[in-house]
């Protein structure tokens, strides 16, 4: 037999950070982030298959940079797990719950993390995703086809070309929250209620006032650690700052991608060509509404 699944990653846009259990335990955590077309892809062949004799084998392949930002460790975890189940998911507590154990594989290997990136791949879409010692509630954004087309048009999605690893970030920040430092513990409460800002300004189509949420999330995670930016960064926004209504570094920040939003279409486009000048990658993406996919091959 071959299972086979797909499972896309994220873009972040606000709340990042207060998805950490160690937050929103105290005091709740709210995210808002889109899984995109751009996949973690497996297949799980056993002794059944024509081309298994015995036991079992699983493969897994992305076309993602390394250390980008977009959550693809999680989602690898989130196709695992799909692979494992072998069938298709049918209801969203059922995603929530592939969501939840994804999460519960890194906390045992010792990875410093949240749910956000593990939701976002299981469940699909455009969403804010709440936490709480209660469980995951999720809540789509109300976006019509026409609304979609014009967000994918306005948004542009590169690639740095630096890496980064983000469980150090995690410790610094983290560290600092168990210090008690006033200026974390506020920039992470600003963070998660502009997740419910960046939802309606969505919806309202107020591309502006969401620019400015993207940036407002830069400015907090500087605030929580300096290694977020880096000169790399700064001059990335300096050159096209004049072209966007705001933007952000995915994950953790210190590198990997950067998502804009952009002032319209033409100026993507402007902004798009300076990026590809100055040496950085553009990643075309759409947004993804399926989330995990498992299917059964004989």
């Amino acid at each position: 037999m071959k299972i086979v699944a797909e499972a896309p990653v994220r873009i972040d846009f606000a709340g990042a950070w207060t998805d950490v259990p160690v937050f929103y335990q105290t005091f709740g955590g709210a995210t808002l982030n889109a899984a995109i077309n751009k996949y973690v892809k497996g297949e799980l062949l056993t002794g059944a298959h024509r081309e298994m004799k015995d036991g079992m084998t699983v493969h897994y392949e992305a076309n993602l940079p390394w250390g980008a930002g977009l959550g693809s460790s999680a989602t690898m975890n989130v196709l695992w797990l799909g692979l494992v189940k072998g069938r298709p998911l049918s209801t969203v507590q059922e995603r929530l719950a592939i969501a939840e154990d994804a999460f519960r594989i890194e906390k045992v290997l010792g990875i410093i993390g949240g749910k956000q990136d593990q939701c976002a791949s299981a469940l699909g879409g455009i969403n804010v995703f709440e936490f709480s010692e209660e469980g995951i509630r999720s809540t789509p954004v109300g976006l019509s086809a026409t609304r979609v087309r014009e967000l994918e048009s306005v948004l542009l999605l590169c690639y740095t070309g630096a890496a980064r690893l983000s469980s150090r970030i995690h410790e610094n920040v983290w560290g600092n929250f168990a210090k008690g430092h006033r200026d974390v513990i506020d920039a992470l409460i600003q963070m998660r209620d502009s997740a419910f800002d960046g939802k309606e300004a969505l919806e309202k189509g107020e591309f502006e006032k969401f620019g400015k949420i993207l940036t407002t999330q830069f400015e907090c995670t500087k605030v929580m650690d300096s290694s977020t930016s880096n000169q790399t960064l700064e001059d990335l926004f300096a050159l096209v700052r004049e072209h966007v209504f705001g933007g952000k570094p995915c994950g953790a920040g210190g590198g990997g991608c950067v998502v804009f939003c952009c002032r319209g279409d033409r100026e993507r486009a402007q902004a798009a060509a300076k990026i590809s000048k100055a040496g950085f990658t553009i990643i075309d993406f759409a947004f993804d509404f399926h989330g995990l996919k498992v299917s059964i091959e004989s």
